[in-house]
């Protein structure tokens, strides 16, 4: 319990003595104190004494604590501004500011015992509620005053009380019924009592200082009606200041009195290897639940707890990742906060055909993000890593064996973004979306896909979403003219996350449209078209340069008729087809498609880019090349990221076919080594990791060679 200011006047008379006085009694009555670096000098005039600590250490003050010895107890206490006391169930004082006392600064407090003490015990701590030092002070008493000195004379109010300049105000602004306030004001009558109203009701009492200023501590009753309310400081003569402010519920007290059901939420009646759940519910406010997930044969295989917030929600602190070899089959899960309990159930199925989980939920920057999982056997699959900001940095395709095994790794850097990575994996008309977490865990964003390109003008689009389980997201779509089509629509996603959305297209112009998904700042886009057709006109095509590495992205530019449907096939050397998308012209004619990217394990020659509409089309040729020495294949692609262009240009070098650790070499044309690079291979020989330019670094052709204990390998790039 808090204990409460002096407010007899002749008490206040006192202790305002020991304050003037302080000064000049202060050589004489030094103190025994017992902390090395800190100094308490305590004078003392009947039961009142003065306190003033001293901080001569090299450590910040956030706490004193005072008790008393066995033959006295504090009754009555003063602070300086900005600090608060209070009195716990030992009798001990404790006095806390959020202003550190700085080495060097003093603060003084005033106690009013029960009977003259005979020494304050004392101790000092930091912000962390580390002891800094501990000692004890014998307070000395101070000489009677002079009957001619009125120790008042140059504390009492001159002028009102009250005044229109006089103001107050309240921290928060919006309190609620049971909370405590910070009230603090200005320019009242100086070292005056004051009171507290809440409307007719009194609720405390404090004192200004000699500048008319004042900062105190008050409750809100708990039997405060949650309405509009008068505050009010009202002076000893009935004059008043006061401001109106609503006072809200305690959430706390809405949450307890609600009876709020135990539900598990995250977990859909299908679940697929390699799903990634994120797990939550209700339950009775600020208590905790245990959940039990079993296996068909009744087998515990994971066992978590949550605590119930005061609104009655809990959240898992980890998602869970079903692993990739977990039987199918139906499982359970118990869930109970030791007054109730649900269980609820669901099953495992595998017609999910790409599965692929990260190895790791969260690691830290410069460490390697690994993903492993299966694929449809025998066919290429595209992976594609974007960062927390929705840039994709790496994209290749990985050519699946017949076991099926899907395996894909990234080197991060110390410049890494930490944040949710998003893995895109997609094989034919598969696409799956997997998250991985740089310095923290990762949280599933929000994403959208159509079901195709282009539609007629009186089709149904279907937008198929994903996100987190049963959350609300919205869904706006922008015309054309770059304007919105129509109002936002609110979405609510099934337990499992996902969420499918129709759109009439009925009344939509021909044209290129934008759907944005959005939920708080996450938010995510993508493009269809409505009423393009294939074209009659001539097809031209080009690519940025002729030679490419593995690993290279492409940019494919072109010419021919506005807003065309075309189709785009990337072809090997073998006449195989590596990747076909679909894509379009804009208004102008103009064609511009990125999403090609030479694989990593690509064969040096010739390749083909073929665009074709209707019975139109264009060839594009390009060379891949490479130096490969003793099977090991090294490439370099300059880096091209708005959010890290700041940093300068940046290399990213890629290796296969390596063991053990690989040393990379930048070579300029004079034969100079201006660079040297040095990381271990993967398991599965690979490695991928950027250079960052030194400024001072010329234009030029440049020669990567990289080098393990077996083999070697060299490329080159230009150097613009």
């Amino acid at each position: 319990m808090s204990l409460k200011y002096m407010n007899k006047s002749s008490t206040r008379g006192i202790f305002l003595s020991i304050v003037l006085l302080f000064s000049l009694v202060l050589i004489a009555f030094p103190s025994n104190v017992y902390g090395e670096g800190i100094s308490v000098i305590s004078i003392a005039l009947e039961e009142t004494s003065l306190l003033e600590l001293t901080n001569d250490s090299t450590k910040d003050i956030n706490t004193l604590r005072i008790w008393p010895g066995d033959d006295f107890n504090f009754k009555s206490f003063k602070t300086e501004k900005g600090w608060i006391g209070e009195k716990n169930s030992q009798g001990v004082m404790i006095f806390t500011s959020a202003q550190s006392i700085k080495p060097g600064e003093s603060v003084k407090f005033g106690v009013k015992t029960d009977k003259v003490n005979s020494g304050i015990n004392w101790k000092a701590l930091d912000s962390k509620d580390i002891q800094i030092a501990t000692g004890m002070s014998i307070a000395k008493e101070i000489p009677p005053l002079s009957e001619n000195l009125d120790i008042n004379q140059n504390l009492k109010n001159t002028g009102e009380s009250i005044t229109a300049k006089s103001v107050f105000r309240t921290i928060p602004e919006k309190p609620n019924i049971g909370s405590t306030i910070r009230v603090t004001g200005d320019n009242f009558g100086s070292s005056q009592e004051f009171d507290f109203y809440i409307d007719t009701k009194k609720i405390g009492t404090f004192e200004t200082d000699k500048n008319g200023h004042f900062m105190t501590t008050m409750k809100i009753p708990d039997t405060q009606i949650a309405d509009r309310a008068e505050f009010i400081v009202k002076d000893k003569k009935g004059e008043e200041r006061k401001i109106s402010l609503r006072i809200g519920e305690n959430s706390d007290r809405i949450a307890d009195s609600l009876n709020i059901p135990l539900t598990i939420k995250g977990i859909s009646d299908i679940v697929y290897r390699g799903d990634f759940l994120e797990i939550f519910g209700t339950g009775q406010p600020n208590s905790a639940i245990t959940t039990e997930i079993k296996t068909p044969d009744g087998e515990v295989i994971n066992s978590r707890t949550a605590e119930i917030d005061s609104k009655g929600n809990w959240k898992l602190d980890e998602p869970i990742i079903i692993p990739l070899d977990t039987p199918f089959g139906k499982y359970s899960a118990t869930i109970t906060d030791g007054r109730d309990s649900k269980a609820i159930s669901w099953t495992i199925e595998s017609d999910k055909k790409i599965i692929i989980i990260p190895t790791s939920l969260k690691i830290e920057q410069g460490e390697v993000m690994k993903f492993n999982g299966t694929a449809i056997p025998n066919s290429p699959i595209e992976v594609t890593l974007e960062d927390p900001l929705g840039k994709e940095i790496i994209s290749d395709i990985i050519q699946i064996d017949e076991s099926g095994i899907v395996k894909f790794e990234f080197m991060t850097t110390q410049n890494s973004i930490e944040g949710t990575y998003t893995l895109i994996a997609t094989q034919n008309k598969d696409k799956e979306f997997i998250y991985a977490g740089v310095g923290q865990l990762p949280s599933i964003p929000v994403n959208l896909e159509f079901n195709k390109l282009n539609y007629k003008e009186n089709e149904t689009a279907i937008v198929t979403l994903s996100g987190k389980a049963s959350e609300i997201i919205n869904l706006l779509i922008i015309d054309p003219s770059d304007k919105p089509k129509g109002d936002t629509v609110s979405i609510t996603l099934q337990p499992d996350g996902r969420g499918s959305h129709s759109i009439d297209l009925e009344g939509f112009a021909s044209g290129v449209y934008t759907a944005v998904i959005s939920k708080g700042s996450a938010q995510n886009t993508e493009i269809f078209t409505v009423g393009l057709q294939v074209g009659s006109g001539e097809i031209k095509i080009n690519t940025t340069k002729e030679d490419y590495n593995p690993g290279d992205s492409i940019l494919i530019l072109g010419d021919t008729g506005s807003n065309v449907l075309l189709t785009l096939t990337l072809i090997d050397p073998n006449e195989n087809e590596v990747k076909i998308i679909e894509t379009f012209s804009d208004k102008n004619g103009k064609i511009t498609e990125g999403s090609f990217r030479i694989p990593s394990d690509a064969i040096a020659g010739v390749w083909t880019i073929n665009a074709k509409s209707g019975s139109n089309f264009d060839n594009n040729e390009i060379n891949v090349i490479g130096t490969i020495e003793g099977g090991m294949l090294v490439s370099a692609v300059e880096i091209i990221d708005p959010e890290t262009s700041y940093l300068g240009k940046q290399i990213m070098f890629g290796v296969t076919g390596a063991s053990q650790t690989v040393t990379i070499e930048i070579i300029a044309e004079d034969g100079r080594i201006i660079g040297e690079l040095s990381f271990p291979a993967s398991a599965q020989g690979e490695i991928n990791i950027p250079w960052l330019v030194p400024q001072d670094t010329e234009p030029g052709i440049y020669t990567i060679k990289a080098s393990d204990a077996f083999d070697s390998a060299k490329t080159t790039f230009e150097l613009k």
